[in-house]
């Protein structure tokens, strides 16, 4: 059932994509940044597979998605620097289930924001649940924007790099991308933990 959705969901958006072109990549990527936290892997994975068969470019796929990501990322930081944590709270508490976002992963973001400084911008962007909450708490603090969109932007183009050019391996074969989705997104979980687990280890050793 769910592998059937998830196939659906790609065909879907491949033929957004296809209509709107990088413009959809774009609309898609802000979506998926924000507050309704709709799979990145749906919109750059089929991308990519449309760079390997010739009808779009791997630069300006990639640009679009960071572009997205930005975006997306700013709407909840501006939103929290703005509106404040209680008025945040009240929206989570009426809304959250249309949202899917509600207290606890608020409050886990938030944590893991002030455990870790401005930095967990560009590190929790390669976590999954935390990279779409992590500008929240960013806002909440006051960051200075333009270190804000720096470090976003540093984490989310690695993320976006990988699933593009994931696509693009598997141009030519969407059906195993269909058939192995599970063993795609563990992989890909697995490289992004790695990552942040080199950037925490040096940065501790820097600190010794």
């Amino acid at each position: 059932m769910l592998f059937e959705l998830f196939t659906q969901l790609v065909d879907y958006v491949l033929l957004i994509i296809k209509e709107l072109g990088y413009m959809g990549i774009f609309l898609g990527m802000t979506i998926e940044s924000s507050f309704f936290p709709f799979p990145s892997e749906a919109i750059l994975i089929p991308a990519g597979a449309l760079v390997a068969q010739g009808e779009m470019s791997f630069l300006w796929v990639f640009v679009a998605g960071l572009l997205g990501t930005i975006a997306g990322a700013l709407i909840n930081f501006f939103l929290a620097l703005y509106l404040g944590r209680a008025a945040v709270d009240k929206i989570v508490a009426k809304y959250g289930k249309v949202l899917f976002l509600n207290k606890r992963k608020l409050e886990k973001s938030d944590a893991y924001f002030k455990k870790h400084g401005e930095i967990t911008t560009f590190v929790g962007r390669l976590i999954p649940l935390i990279r779409q909450l992590i500008s929240i708490p960013a806002g909440f603090s006051k960051m200075n924007v333009f270190k804000f969109i720096f470090y976003t932007a540093l984490g989310a183009g690695i993320w976006v790099f990988i699933l593009i050019y994931t696509g693009y391996l598997f141009g030519n074969n969407l059906e195993w991308i269909y058939n192995n989705i599970k063993l795609i997104s563990l992989i890909l979980l697995w490289f992004s933990l790695l990552i942040v687990i080199i950037y925490v280890w040096r940065r501790r050793k820097r600190s010794t």
